[in-house]
């Protein structure tokens, strides 16, 4: 484990932070140049707000969640941050901040404090719902706003409650959109983070990331840090991703994620060449697991190993280069789509190689276990 990776408010400890790379498809090998590419940005931008305003329009929909959590002999206190989603009392926050807690209170800008329960949890994307009962006070929920519009650059903000410094205000840029974050005690990714370098810290989980337009782009989760806080580098699940969610969670209680049941690695030039592999990008299957999607669509695992300089490869399998339409060139690609446009009972058509030959297989998406 990569013991610089912390996530905030204290309930996960260390995750892993998978690294990303960008490999672009040699023409000389295959051409997916018939699948869909990113869109091009194209949004019109609104009047941008300052840091001031941004603040003084935002922070009465921020409220701070203290947990009880009881221990053998005592009871600690975890201090994390919330967004208000609706006025019927609906709050966002980190599942790790109210994982484990015995007894929730919401703090609100105005200094009112009221008792909270949980309402619907979702590890997989460290979201968890809970609610207040208003009764006469009056909730200011903040706007969802749309991230796959965000930039690498664009400004942002965080608000929250950093070492439970109540109402505070930082800023800085997208630094890369597509992450992926690893939670412990997981064997499954969080995919499409949102990487900043805004001032994040412990007490700021459950917190918004707002574009300077005041909409909430995604809600502050991790930081890699080698102390426990802030270093330059901290994640966000993206608004998207709690757009999907979160009306389940109210209404369900838990999310159902979609999977295929394969593992694998991405394929880049260099392995490519070493391997002698039909495509420079893609995702080249290793094992598919019995009973899921992969399976019963027929998909290939590896067929056989071979130790080039000393490193073991399994080769042979199927390699993934599309998804209905769309490139896959990593594995990052893939878990995105699976996570933004797809869900529990889908069906889907992947484009892959096998013996040299591109084929398109269909499939019908299942439930994800919660291990495997």
């Amino acid at each position: 484990m990569d013991k610089t990776s912390t996530v905030l408010g204290g309930a996960y400890g260390i995750v892993v932070l998978v690294l990303i790379f960008v490999f672009v498809m040699s023409p000389a090998k295959f051409d997916v140049s018939h699948l869909a590419q990113t869109a091009p940005f194209d949004q019109a931008k609104n009047s941008q707000l300052s840091l001031a305003d941004l603040f003084a329009q935002s922070d009465q929909g921020v409220v701070q969640v203290i947990v009880s959590k009881l221990n053998e002999s005592s009871t600690s206190k975890d201090i994390g941050s919330g967004i208000v989603y609706d006025t019927d009392g609906h709050i966002i926050t980190n599942n790790h901040v109210v994982q484990d807690g015995s007894k929730i209170r919401v703090v609100f800008h105005d200094g009112r404090s009221l008792p909270a329960s949980v309402v619907g949890t979702d590890p997989y994307a460290d979201l968890a719902v809970i609610k207040v009962q208003p009764g006469t006070y009056v909730l200011y929920p903040l706007t969802l706003g749309n991230s796959s519009n965000l930039r690498i650059g664009d400004q942002v903000a965080a608000i929250g409650n950093p070492f439970g410094l109540t109402g505070t205000i930082t800023s800085g840029i997208v630094s890369q959109v597509g992450r992926l974050l690893d939670p412990p005690n997981s064997s499954f990714s969080i995919p499409n983070v949102i990487q900043t370098d805004t001032p994040i810290n412990p007490g700021n989980s459950g917190g918004p990331l707002l574009n300077m337009q005041g909409e909430v782009i995604g809600i502050n989760t991790a930081i890699q840090s080698e102390t426990g806080e802030f270093s330059g580098v901290g994640f966000s699940i993206p608004s998207n991703t709690m757009k999907r969610i979160v009306p389940t969670l109210i209404q369900n209680g838990h999310y159902d994620h979609p999977w295929l049941g394969i593992t694998g690695i991405s394929i880049d030039a260099d392995l490519a060449d070493t391997l002698q592999l039909p495509a420079s990008s893609g995702f080249m299957i290793n094992t598919v697991v019995p009973n899921t999607s992969a399976a019963k669509a027929a998909l290939h695992g590896y067929t056989e190993t071979k130790t080039i300089n000393g490193t073991q490869y399994h080769i042979g399998g199927d390699i993934i280069i599309g998804a209905d339409g769309y490139a896959i060139k990593k594995i990052e690609d893939l878990l995105n789509f699976l996570q933004d446009k797809k869900a529990v009972g889908d069906k889907m058509t992947l484009t892959i190689i096998r013996d040299g030959k591109t084929m398109q297989v269909p499939l019908t998406l299942q439930k994800r276990p919660d291990q495997f």
